[in-house]
């Protein structure tokens, strides 16, 4: 990373400023993680029995709740979690980290360090970049469906609640967006206890079903799924729209990966969360068996509350309000979190981040992401009203991020675990088969909602590709221009007066000389004692040991490069880690230290990079991206702007 042909000699230091590979990462005894991991990656997939099942008999494809679609429905329940969830997320892809962290970013990154240069890895970065923009389709819609689901079980303990629901949701949402700015760690503590409890009256209220109808348990016979195809080919496709809803949330299991480790998830998920989520799916069922046609017909509209007995239903309704909250807050701590690794992989322009928590890298907040998210989903409960409306828009988002996964798994299969082609086309085939099955059915969705995660994913991918093309563009034209560092300090300490004091010259090339430092010189006539040209680089890894923080390079004449490694999970902190440099003469002091940066402006090119409108999108995106003075906590009073305009 340092300049090559630069004299002097390269050395690698060793700062303590920034923890090390694992920073953020959970801590303490597998029970702790254990609950741990209930409270936070579970949230989205435990609130999925107040809507999947019913949506599959009650939704935009209805099926008369009999005994051939009631044990259908839960057979293919079942397996779906058992293949897409155990088999495909706990058994296979968790195992494919990147340094410990998970999610279609932390993958993409690894697979481009490693497959950088095949003629497909262009099109793999496509892939997971669009992944990823269909991830914030589907974190407006999660806190959206889920609370809303939750406030409607008010409706089981009085008709005349009704219309009250919506406002009751979108002020509980309100609430939880309002307290984004404070953190959540307090509250956090909290979640693994409510949630086992959640998880445990689930198991408890399906038991009590089951043990009236025990005959619903053939249903985890595949065959009942299968012959629920030969019978009902159309509507069996059809109904897989509805009961992908089961399984929505099993990507966050990886995305979580990092904060709690591969074995407490899986341990918790095959020992305690997908037996209690079965057990009430198959109440849900056992209790509709159970009951003649004309009642089945009214109870198939809630049949997760009405498990309850009529004195019990209103404490249910406050605990599976809680409940959506808690997975409320894990997409909208997830969506904080992707933008984060969007913003230092280049992706998305510089946001303002906040830490919410002294001891904890990975309690952030970013208040652009959060009044959006609010916006957004206030505007879904006021135009859909209902969450059986909400349900039509949901899932396709989550399966397109599910197929997409699938060939970045293959990807990690075949050219990074080396894995025989003819041994993993089958398992990928198999994968694949299942996902592109739920996507088509989800399609079916379209014009009764499911055009809007479509249409918040290619926004999302068109501002995320316009911004990374348009960075490569500009850093292209910088670096043409470039003038040699070594040409340079021989013709400028001679021709310039030397002042007291330290320069640091931020750039994002490791090569060249700084534009912001040609403009000084050109303009101010004076070079500092000492020079540092700076540059920030964001490893394809989640975290940067210590050994391997900073880079730097003795050009002579008392000027300096320096590089500083971040990985994509860290956040930047230069003046922190100049303090702790001891090896570019005298030590850092803030006050005697000036920071110049370059600001650029965007002209037309009589031979434009890219298309004029996301040129002029691009320079949008670059006037509000945040100041790198603040995005690098540098100190406001020693800071220097310097314009310059450039042709891309």
């Amino acid at each position: 990373m340092t300049n090559g042909s630069a004299a002097g000699s390269t050395q690698v230091e060793s700062t303590g400023v920034v923890a090390a590979h694992g920073a953020g990462h959970g801590h303490g005894g597998m029970g702790a993680m254990v609950v741990g991991a209930i409270g936070v990656v579970f949230g989205d997939i435990g609130t999925s029995p107040l809507y999947a099942f019913r949506e599959t008999f009650a939704g935009h494809h209805p099926l008369p709740p009999d005994q051939l679609h009631i044990l259908g429905v839960l057979s293919l329940i079942f397996w779906s979690m058992m293949l897409v969830v155990t088999f495909k997320y706990v058994a296979i892809i968790m195992r494919a980290d990147n340094k410990g962290e998970g999610g279609s970013l932390a993958l993409l990154a690894l697979i481009n360090s490693k497959t950088e240069g095949k003629r497909w890895s262009k099109g793999i970065i496509l892939l997971g970049v669009f992944a990823t923009a269909l991830f914030y389709g589907d974190s407006m819609i999660t806190p959206a469906i889920s609370v809303l689901s939750a406030v409607e079980g008010l409706t089981t303990v009085e008709a005349g609640f009704g219309q009250w629901v919506t406002p009751i949701a979108v002020g509980i949402l309100i609430g939880l967006f309002m307290i984004q700015s404070r953190g959540t760690a307090r509250v956090g503590l909290l979640f693994g206890p409510i949630m086992m409890v959640y998880f445990t009256v689930l198991a408890a209220l399906g038991v009590w079903h089951i043990l009236g109808n025990p005959h619903v348990l053939i249903a985890l016979n595949p065959w009942y799924a299968i012959r629920f195809f030969i019978e009902e080919g159309h509507f069996a496709f059809l109904a897989m729209g509805s009961v992908v809803l089961a399984v929505t949330g099993a990507e966050a299991l990886y995305a979580d990966m990092g904060h709690f480790g591969r074995k407490p998830i899986g341990v918790s998920w095959l020992v305690f969360v997908l037996p209690a989520l079965m057990l009430n799916y198959l109440g849900q069922g056992a209790m509709i068996l159970s009951q003649d046609m004309a009642t089945a017909l009214q109870t198939i509209h809630n049949p997760f509350f009405l498990l309850a007995p009529e004195m019990l239903r209103l404490p249910l309704v406050i605990l599976a309000t809680m409940a959506t909250v808690i997975a409320s807050q894990a997409v909208i701590t997830g969506a904080f979190s992707v933008t984060q690794q969007a913003i230092q992989l280049g992706f998305i322009p510089r946001l303002r981040i906040t830490h919410t928590s002294a001891g904890s890298i990975g309690q952030i907040y970013i208040p652009a992401i959060n009044w959006g998210l609010m916006v957004m989903v206030i505007l879904l409960i006021i135009s859909f009203r209902t969450s059986s409306n909400l349900a039509a828009a949901y899932g396709i988002a989550v399966t397109g991020a599910m197929a997409i996964d699938t060939c970045l798994i293959a990807v990690v299969l075949i050219h990074l675990w080396g894995w025989n082609k003819w041994l993993a086309a089958p398992l990928i085939a198999a994968f694949a088969l299942v996902d592109l099955a739920y996507f088509g059915a989800n399609l079916t969705k379209v014009p009764d909602g499911g055009w809007f995660p479509l249409l918040i994913g290619f926004i999302a991918f068109t501002l995320l590709t316009t911004w990374a093309r348009g960075r490569a563009l500009m850093i292209n034209r910088l670096r043409e221009a470039a003038m040699p560092v070594k040409v340079f300090v021989q013709s400028a300490v001679n021709s310039a007066v030397r002042v007291p004091g330290t320069a640091v010259f931020m750039t994002s090339q490791a090569k060249g000389v700084p534009h912001a430092l040609l403009h000084n010189l050109k303009h101010n006539k004076v070079l500092h004692e000492r020079v540092i040209l700076l540059t920030v680089m964001i490893a394809d890894a989640p975290y940067v040991s210590d050994a391997k923080r900073v880079e730097y390079t003795d050009l002579g004449q008392g000027f300096f490069r320096i590089v500083i490694n971040y990985g994509f999970m860290e956040d930047p902190d230069v003046p922190a880690v100049l303090g702790q440099t001891r090896s570019c003469g005298s030590d850092f002091k803030m006050m005697d230290t000036s920071f110049f940066l370059a600001r650029q402006t965007l002209l037309p090119s009589d031979h434009p990079g890219m298309a004029v409108w996301r040129e002029k999108l691009f320079a949008w995106m670059l006037r509000n991206a945040e100041s790198a003075m603040e995005f690098f906590k540098l100190p406001t009073n020693r800071v220097v702007e310097l314009g310059s305009q450039v042709e891309i």
